[in-house]
């Protein structure tokens, strides 16, 4: 069934419309298959290409930040597609299906053996026979294919499952939150087995067997969002609220050389009547953007008082909601050299432990490299309760805030986290390396000696890491959400992953020059294969550095920050700092 919009007054036609907990279980059930048939593979990416593919730690590096990279950033371009073209229903049902592509894809590389290179023994260190361009041709177009199914499911499973909810009603908006709090139960217990069960399999059993139960987790996925195609409510594509802020960029571009009226009650002031964002005040700042709203001679009119033409002439509450957009841009801004060091547990974390000694007790288990990134997750998992049950309430007694301390407060303590992050990493990989160096070893590897020292040890870092992501991460979805136009909010969505976006091509940036300058100074390489001929603590220690300059930047504009219909007045605007 499809519905063109949300009525303002619920029907009984619409109760019946809409079957939220029956569509549920389908919906819940896609996401969980999904998270469990992708994120184990992503998670245990950096070995597969290092191992099977014989790439360097440098190329695989830079891959996994390229490709992990441009699965956050397509997110924006699948929620506009989604809202402008094809609507969320027909965007994921494209997704998932490229998304099974890519496992299937994947899956043959390793399943035969003409697709990848030849196996390489420990004695074959440094002369590993590496991958043809055929084989690297099909390796991508299996990961393109998993970037074309993020591009979809990212911005659209969420807001798909709220459709399926009556707004109007207090049983849709419990069965809303009931929604989402399954939501981000399964996408944990999904990302907690993958990167546990999932990646044991593909390390210490078959890649062909470890990826092909992802690829059938993911098959079934599709089939559970198909099946429940006839319960689902199917919300048409209404056009993209961007476009809105395009057109108060070049409508004010286009009116630059006028000269902006003393009385602001001269500007245009038209508000659509089915608008459902909230009336904001007119500020002072961005006044530039104010031109949109210059009415001249030439602008014309509609019959229901609307611009004509919409990029010549745009109202004062669509200016004040694209400034809206431009306040949050210097603070999301500091978000991508924040989630840097996360970006290093991902890659160089695992390298780390695929050198450090993984046996647990007696028994003589090895825990695969990939996996030890649960931890972070576990850290996070346990934290937020915590936080919220405990911590807040404890802080609301002392600040007399809803939250306890702002969004912006939330997220420079994780900033300060991440940078801390990288410090005990440096540590913990200065500890290890000198271990190996002096001898202190339990074998060799393809990549090296192997350290004495327990990989358990890097659970401090990964546990920052979480921490981190449960203070920063969490704030910054928190605050694009209330800091967006309500209109807005799936684009809020992808704005985070846009984020995300920027830290894994800022970080394969970073690790390409560093690798470069230091191997061409002095010959040591600070990233080197061999991690106990490098210096990779170094590196932890310059972004720690770069984590720094980028707190003081965050401090300077989370200080002058306005939030969002929280002042009243065109002269006066009260800073966040004062106002939260």
């Amino acid at each position: 069934m499809e519905i063109t919009k949300k009525k303002s007054e619920p029907t009984k036609e619409d109760v019946v419309k809409y079957r939220g907990v029956k569509a549920m279980p389908f919906i819940i059930g896609n996401e969980t298959f999904e998270k469990l048939g992708t994120m184990g593979t992503v998670s245990n990416l950096i070995v597969y290409l290092t191992t099977v593919f014989n790439m360097k730690s440098i190329t695989a590096t830079t891959v996994i930040n390229v490709f992990t990279g441009t699965v956050n950033a397509v997110p924006l371009i699948g929620a506009f597609i989604s809202d402008t073209y094809l609507g969320r229903y027909k965007t994921l049902a494209i997704a998932s299906m490229c998304s099974l592509m890519g496992m299937v894809v994947l899956t043959l590389t390793a399943g035969i053996p003409t697709l990848h290179p030849p196996s390489c023994t420990i004695k074959e260190i440094g002369k590993c026979i590496g991958p043809t361009g055929g084989q690297l041709a099909l390796l991508f177009v299996g990961l393109a294919f998993l970037v074309l199914g993020a591009g979809g499911i990212r911005p659209c499973n969420l807001a798909f499952g709220a459709d399926q909810f009556n707004p109007h009603t207090e049983a849709g908006k419990r069965g809303i939150n009931s929604f989402f709090n399954w939501y981000y139960c399964t996408y944990t217990f999904g990302m907690m087995v993958s990167t546990t069960f999932i990646v044991y399999i593909q390390t210490n059993i078959s890649w062909t067997i470890g990826l092909a139960i992802p690829a059938c987790l993911m098959f079934l996925s599709c089939g559970l969002f198909f099946v429940g195609t006839k319960l689902y409510v199917i919300v048409k594509p209404e056009g993209s609220a961007i476009i809105s802020v395009i057109q108060v960029l070049v409508a004010a571009t286009k009116k630059r050389r006028l000269k902006l009226p003393e009385n602001a009650l001269s500007l245009f002031n038209y508000v659509p009547t089915n608008s459902i964002n909230t009336k904001l005040p007119k500020t002072n700042q961005f006044r530039w953007l104010d031109k949109a709203a210059i009415i001249t001679d030439e602008d014309q009119f509609n019959s229901d008082g609307s611009a004509a033409n919409p990029w010549r002439l745009c109202g004062t509450q669509q200016v004040e909601e694209a400034k809206c957009i431009m306040r949050v841009i210097p603070i999301w801004a500091s978000g991508i050299i924040y989630y840097i060091p996360v970006v290093q547990q991902n890659t160089y974390a695992v390298l780390q432990a695929l050198q450090a000694d993984r046996r647990l007790g007696s028994s003589g288990f090895e825990v695969p490299g990939a996996s030890f990134i649960v931890f972070a997750m576990l850290t996070l998992t346990i934290f937020i309760p915590i936080y919220d049950r405990i911590i807040v309430p404890s802080l609301r007694k002392i600040t007399g805030k809803e939250g306890g301390i702002s969004i912006l407060q939330r997220m420079g303590i994780g900033i300060i986290f991440s940078i801390l992050t990288m410090i005990v990493s440096g540590l913990v990989e200065e500890r290890r390396r000198r271990m190996a160096i002096t001898g202190s070893t339990i074998g060799v590897s393809p990549r090296g000696a192997i350290s004495s020292m327990s990989a358990l040890w890097l659970l401090p870092q990964l546990a920052l890491a979480g921490l981190t992501e449960a203070l920063n991460s969490v704030g910054q979805t928190e605050f694009y959400y209330k800091q967006f136009p309500e209109n807005m909010r799936s684009i809020a969505g992808s704005f985070f992953y846009l984020g995300l976006a920027g830290s894994f091509y800022l970080s394969s940036i970073l690790v390409s020059i560093v690798h470069h300058a230091t191997a061409g100074s002095n010959g040591r390489d600070w990233l080197a294969e061999d991690l106990n001929k490098g210096r990779l603590d170094y590196f932890y220690y310059m972004i720690a550095v770069l984590g720094a300059l980028n707190f003081c930047y965050f401090l300077v504009f989370a200080k002058y920050y306005r939030y969002k219909g929280s002042y009243g007045s065109t002269t006066e605007v009260k800073p966040a700092s004062e106002s939260v």
